[in-house]
């Protein structure tokens, strides 16, 4: 985790783990005291979540681990699979993966709300773009250059 402007930097995995925590219903007090040793989860989903992973990282960086809990984050670096993988664990919800070279995509519902929390925690390189066909429908796709 680093910080640069203001907003603490996770990993995407980092930022799963979280949010995957966060699914099952943990509160910010709960992810804040993941170092106290209480029980951690097992994780019987496709991703085989290991919590200790973030509880060893809460330890060695608690200030940028707390500011991440309560104040948000942005995920350093994302691959077209974790944003779908994101998507799936912190909003509930299956995007379309395009795979194809030189279009990958993910292609989802999103509310307003949801939209919003997607766009905070985006790594740079990455733009959402709304399908005019379908109102809340949008396209995750690499910033073409």
């Amino acid at each position: 985790m680093t910080e640069t402007s203001g907003k603490v930097k996770l990993s995407q995995w980092d930022a799963l783990l979280l949010e995957s925590l966060r699914s099952l219903g943990w509160e910010s007090g709960q992810l804040l005291g993941i170092t106290s040793g209480g029980e951690l989860p097992v994780d019987e989903s496709e991703f085989h979540f290991d919590y200790q992973q973030l509880a060893a990282f809460a330890a060695e960086q608690p200030e940028e681990y707390r500011r991440a809990v309560t104040d948000g984050y942005q995920i350093k670096y994302n691959t077209i699979r974790g944003i779908r993988s994101w998507i799936a664990v912190a909003l509930g919800k299956e995007g379309q993966l395009e795979l194809e070279e030189g279009k990958e995509a993910v292609e989802v519902a999103l509310t307003d709300a949801e939209k919003s929390r997607l766009e905070a925690v985006l790594s740079f390189g990455w733009q959402m773009i709304s399908r005019q066909a379908e109102a809340g429908v949008y396209r995750i796709e690499p910033i073409q250059r």
